[in-house]
């Protein structure tokens, strides 16, 4: 199965509170797989392409859920830890 568009709806905007080095772990993961050219050479990076040729064409789409489940978790922990207070 390919998969020539896929999109996302309703994730829940919390997922986008767990933050690594300034940034939403989601937002790097769409940074990540993006398509780029390099510019000297030309070459154009398809994250599609690695997921094709090993068969598993659900690679991306499984990470960014995966990305999204461990999001919510990481927040949900955090958000439930105890208040520190300074003298």
């Amino acid at each position: 199965m390919i998969f020539n568009h896929i999109r996302l709806e309703s994730i829940l905007a919390r997922a986008d509170d767990y933050i690594v080095d300034g940034k939403s772990v989601i937002e790097w993961i769409k940074e990540l797989y993006a398509f780029t050219t390099h510019k000297e050479s030309g070459i154009r990076y398809d994250p599609n392409a690695w997921p094709l040729e090993v068969g598993n064409p659900r690679h991306i789409l499984d990470l960014l859920l995966s990305v999204i489940e461990v999001s919510l978790r990481n927040v949900e922990i955090v958000d439930g830890l105890p208040g520190v207070t300074f003298d």
